[in-house]
Parts: structure tokens; C-alpha cells; sequence
């Protein structure tokens, strides 16, 4: 895993890895015993949500480094929000998304797909090795295609489609707030499943199409991200 390209703004940040439920720390202290270490990390980040696995070594390139999954977004959100460059045991967190979806969250969200095995080093919590394409990985691929066809002129309002019923406006802030220029979300009475998003500009509103398309609110509903007909 490596750290996400983050660009820096008054009050925000924002990432070039979409969101997800799992963090990614560095900067760590690395005098901490890895138990320590978790326990401390356990005790600082779960005022922001249900923690439901938390990974960190003492090996190699890896120390200094730790990743915890939350049970939702919200929860990894708000974390990073609520940490970034925060002192814990001396030293200033980096935290971003991780890159790389924990097999927890695949397994219920139904994309997990066996990794190969290798031998376990001692000091590791748990085997990290080059997974195999997975559904997850095959939508996004799908995705860039629509892209690529995607005839839509440049617009500051993005056009969302493929929308849970049940989705709410807060989690759709959630998501496209990470993004610079963010300005508003309007829901379409009697539409549940599309949505218009406005920035401050084009290329703003570029970025985060590219960034959420394809992104998974549900197992079964992918993100489908236009720019709005002027």
C-alpha cells in the first residue's frame, strides 16, 4: 500500500483514492510496541465510528504505518477529517484512504476473492499479498470505459445516477465533499436514484467524476457520473 496523492486546501483535504472504510496512518511513532500501538490507535479513533479490525507491524518498510477499517464510511470519514496532522506520541499523523479494500469489507460487500498464500513472517499481524483481479476491480474497468464514451460537455454540475432508494443526502455529502470546490447536492423529488452535484468550477467537478465514478454505495449500485446538460 502506498500513501494516497493528497492536495491540500484551508480546512480540507482532499485525495486522489475515493473513499472507502479503511484508513490509512503514517507517520507513526515507531518506538511502540505493535500491541501498544493498536490499543492507543483503538482508543483515539473509535470516538468516530464501530472499528472492526485494526493492522500494524513492526517489519521492515511497513513500521510507522497502520491501517483501520471501519464498519461504514461515515466512520473513515470523519477519522480522517478529524485527525489529519493531529500529535499522537510525539509525532504528526498522515492519514488518507487506503488504496486497497479490506478483505473484511470485501467479504460482506460480496468482491472478496481468495489471495495467494505465502509464508507469514513472524511480527506480522496477517498475510498481505498481490491479489488477483476482483469483481470490484472488473467494475472499475467498466467504469473507465463508460468514461471514455462519456460525450458530455464540461459542466460545474455532475449528473449521478444508479442511486440506492434508500440513499441519503448526508452520505452523498460525505462523499463528494472530499473534493475542493465542493458546493451542493440537489435531490430530485420522486427520483431516489439520481442526483445533481455542484462545484465551484469544471475542472473541480472533473476531478471528483473522475474519482467517484463507478464507486460502490451499495454491493449492487455502482456510481454513474455524467456531467449535467447545460
Amino acid at each position: 500500500l502506498l500513501p494516497a496523492a493528497a492536495m491540500a486546501a484551508p480546512g480540507l483535504t482532499t485525495f486522489a483514492v475515493r473513499p472507502n472504510q479503511t484508513i490509512y496512518i503514517q507517520n507513526l511513532n515507531e518506538k511502540l510496541k505493535r500491541d501498544e500501538l493498536r490499543k492507543n490507535l483503538y482508543h483515539a479513533f473509535s470516538q468516530f465510528g464501530n472499528i472492526i479490525e485494526i493492522y500494524a507491524s513492526k517489519l521492515g518498510n511497513k513500521r510507522g504505518q497502520a491501517w483501520i477499517v471501519f464498519d461504514d464510511l461515515s466512520g473513515a470519514t470523519k477519522s480522517v477529517r478529524g485527525m489529519q496532522n493531529v500529535e499522537f506520541f510525539g509525532k504528526k499523523m498522515r492519514l488518507s484512504y487506503a488504496k486497497q479494500k479490506s478483505d473484511l469489507i470485501a467479504k460482506l460487500d460480496g468482491t472478496y476473492v481468495q489471495r495467494e498464500k505465502r509464508k507469514v513472517q513472524s511480527g506480522d499481524m496477517k498475510v498481505v499479498t498481490k491479489a488477483p483481479k476482483t469483481m470490484e476491480s472488473t467494475t472499475s474497468n467498466t467504469m473507465e470505459q463508460d468514461v471514455e464514451e462519456d460525450k458530455s460537455a464540461p459542466n460545474k454540475i455532475l449528473f449521478v445516477r444508479n442511486l440506492p432508494k434508500e440513499i441519503k443526502k448526508e452520505m452523498l455529502d460525505e462523499l463528494f465533499s472530499q473534493y475542493l470546490g465542493f458546493k451542493e447536492i440537489r435531490l430530485v423529488d420522486g427520483q431516489p436514484d439520481i442526483a445533481f452535484i455542484e462545484f465551484a468550477d469544471e475542472q473541480q467537478a472533473g476531478l471528483a467524476k473522475d474519482g467517484l465514478q463507478g464507486f460502490k454505495v451499495t454491493p449492487k449500485n455502482a456510481m454513474k457520473i455524467t456531467f449535467a446538460n447545460k
